[in-house]
């Protein structure tokens, strides 16, 4: 079937339709019953069924007789170390490690926070806790001492797994003493803290709580698979909440599996034994979704890369490992997209590897803009997919489902919703909108398998985030529009939104217009506020590298086009010219703290965020044309 008429028999009948995606998952007691409604107003699916995650990601396919097949390709140009870890060795290890972690009294329902770097240890860690039940929280390696105490302090784990250290180009993060910070401020202790050395830098444990994780799993009994029921939480991811409390988004064991499952075929196109690469972190929900479960689930080898998209070594680094390991289908960002274009606009490293393997590139994380798309098409010569989806959904609400067919690529757009969302655009009264109109992006209630339920303890906060805005839809927090043939177009953030005069304006469109220019190779526009207009745009340009044209032409060329593309109205007459924009480690442009730099609001620089330095650069460029002041202390910028 296509893709109309599979989204058409989806909405016919949405539990009949997952009830049947359920059956390509092992169950210990099949379920009944496909769709729960909680009182939170959150969805559960297949409730009464009894399953494990860890049976399905790992020992099914040595069962089936696939232990041979390559499960994880750990891949590490900032150390050199490559391994590869076959279905049978992952069932041997994460088995073990769920022992130990059984020995030392974790039992199902336990929280288990898991603080380390890109190694192929960290997905064992995660899987040995689905193993036995135990509810993972995973966070981000190297995150600052304040934020890991506030995700200690609220998932209050009976555990925690954690490196000695992490790995970054050109230096070494020390964890221990960001962990030891961090349980100095939380008034939550764990019972103990399991710490893989690495060889980079050991690190000194603190006796009475600290483990060694090979020490630990010395003489304990292998961990068998515990069934647990389909609405059982499989971990606790935090995202930034609007404020400053981080959110604990909820994935359910039964809804997680189904989904997943159904779009590694479906949506990512890829075969049992085929090799699939998210270039993500397991920080972040890609890393869960898509490095970790979903491969695994679907009896995929998986690729954990520790390294970034230029500078390890160089531009072509994303090639030689999609070359050398045989990737079907890629995934990353489109961020690293642009990072690549700028080090090697003509492509020059793509033609040093044979890339006949790849199929297919997925984009996300944030809004792929026309050019870049058009750039990796022309060098790859693979179709270049963006699709768009959250940490709360836990995989793709709109892309082009490449598994049922290939529909036609629009540019800017996302394609289609996928089967259990039904999209709709909303204005400020939550009535629909006309085709092509710009507004809030809504999903219909229920929300599909794999998508939360709530957020961990905090029903009232789910619904004051989600659901109370706009009653029966979840706010996704997006503004954007759908075409007359069904097309959606994510726009921007509704923060993003700006209104110039009375006229709601996408700063989305405005980055398309920019990032068509030849010499730009990343940008950003922002909404400052304007005491005649309410706000007026303000762009950010990157430019390509080797690039030798004046800024003020460039400037002024941009100006015109934006001018001639959206019109008069925006109001667009200011860009800078800067080395780099602040972003989180997931490549997502900091837009809002910018704003509030711009604007002198105090800030606090975001715990998510690559580099703070950058901050300082883009207070400076702001400063230059009058509209930053420069902060006499660094204290004045915490809240």
């Amino acid at each position: 079937m296509g893709y109309r008429d599979t989204y058409a028999r989806w909405q016919d009948n949405p539990e009949t339709f997952w009830m049947e995606a359920a059956r390509d998952i092992d169950w210990t007691r099949t379920p009944t019953e496909a769709l729960t409604m909680l009182e939170s107003g959150g969805a559960s699916w297949f409730a009464n069924g009894l399953t494990n995650t860890c049976w399905n990601a790992v020992d099914r396919h040595v069962a089936a007789g696939r232990g041979g097949q390559n499960a994880l390709i750990y891949d590490s140009p900032v150390t050199g170390d490559k391994r590869k870890i076959t279905y049978a060795e992952l069932q041997t290890r994460v088995a073990q490690l769920a022992g130990a972690l059984r020995a030392q009294g974790i039992e199902k329902g336990d929280r288990v926070l898991i603080y380390m770097p890109m190694v192929p240890e960290t997905i064992e860690a995660m899987l040995a806790c689905g193993r036995i039940g135990a509810i993972h929280s995973v966070v981000f390696g190297g995150f600052a001492a304040p934020e890991l105490a506030v995700r200690i302090e609220d998932a209050r784990p009976k555990a925690i797994l954690a490196a000695s250290c992490g790995i970054e180009p050109g230096r070494i993060i020390a964890y221990m003493p960001l962990l030891n910070a961090a349980l100095e401020q939380a008034e939550h202790q764990p019972d103990f803290c399991a710490i893989l050395q690495r060889p980079e830098q050991s690190a000194t444990l603190t006796e009475g709580r600290d483990l060694d994780w090979l020490a630990f799993q010395e003489q304990v009994e292998p961990a068998d698979c515990l069934p647990v029921e389909g609405d059982h939480p499989s971990y606790i991811l935090y995202t930034s909440g609007t404020t400053g409390q981080p959110k604990g988004v909820l994935r359910h064991t039964g809804g997680q599996l189904v989904a997943l499952n159904w779009s590694m075929k479906h949506i990512y196109n890829v075969a049992p034994g085929d090799v699939f690469w998210a270039a993500s972190d397991v920080g972040w929900v890609v890393g869960h979704s898509y490095i970790c479960y979903g491969p695994l689930i679907h009896g995929n080898t998986t690729v954990i890369y520790e390294g970034k998209p230029v500078g390890t070594p160089d531009a072509g680094a994303f090639w030689r490992v999609i070359s050398e390991h045989n990737v079907t289908s890629f995934f990353t960002a489109p961020t690293a997209l642009r990072a690549i274009k700028r080090e090697d606009p003509e492509g020059a490293c793509v033609s040093r590897y044979n890339l006949s393997c790849l199929k297919q590139i997925f984009l996300a994380g944030e809004r792929a803009d026309p050019d870049t798309i058009t750039w990796a098409q022309s060098k790859l010569n693979v179709p270049v997919v963006d699709h768009w989806w959250q940490t709360e959904t836990g995989w793709a609400i709109a892309a082009n489902p490449l598994g049922l067919e290939e529909l036609p690529t629009k540019l800017g757009s996302p394609t289609v919703p996928m089967p259990g969302y039904q999209v709709e655009i909303l204005n400020e009264a939550g009535t629909p909108v006309a085709e092509n109109e710009l507004g809030v992006i809504a999903i219909k209630l229920p929300l599909p398998p794999g998508s939360l339920p709530g957020l961990w303890q905090a029903d009232e906060r789910f619904q004051t985030s989600y659901l109370s805005t706009y009653p029966g839809y979840y706010a996704t927090g997006d503004a954007g529009m759908i075409d007359e043939d069904g097309y959606l177009y994510i726009m921007s953030r509704t923060d993003d939104v700006i209104n110039v005069a009375g006229h709601r304006l996408s700063t989305g469109a405005m980055e398309e217009v920019l990032l068509d220019h030849p010499d730009v190779a990343e940008c950003a526009v922002i909404g400052i506020s304007d005491s005649l207009k309410g706000q007026r745009p303000l762009g950010f340009l990157c430019l390509k590298a080797g690039c030798t044209r004046p800024n003020d032409v460039i400037v002024a060329e941009v100006v015109q086009r934006v001018r001639e593309k959206i019109g008069p109205v925006a109001a667009f007459k200011e860009a800078l010219v800067v080395n780099r924009l602040p972003k989180t480690r997931s490549g997502k442009v900091l837009r809002g703290t910018m704003v509030k730099i711009a604007d002198c609001v105090p800030y606090k620089s975001p715990a998510t965020i690559d580099d703070p330095a950058i901050l300082d650069e883009i207070e400076s460029a702001l400063h230059s044309i009058g509209l930053a002041q420069i902060r006499k202390a660094q204290s004045d910028k915490v809240l």
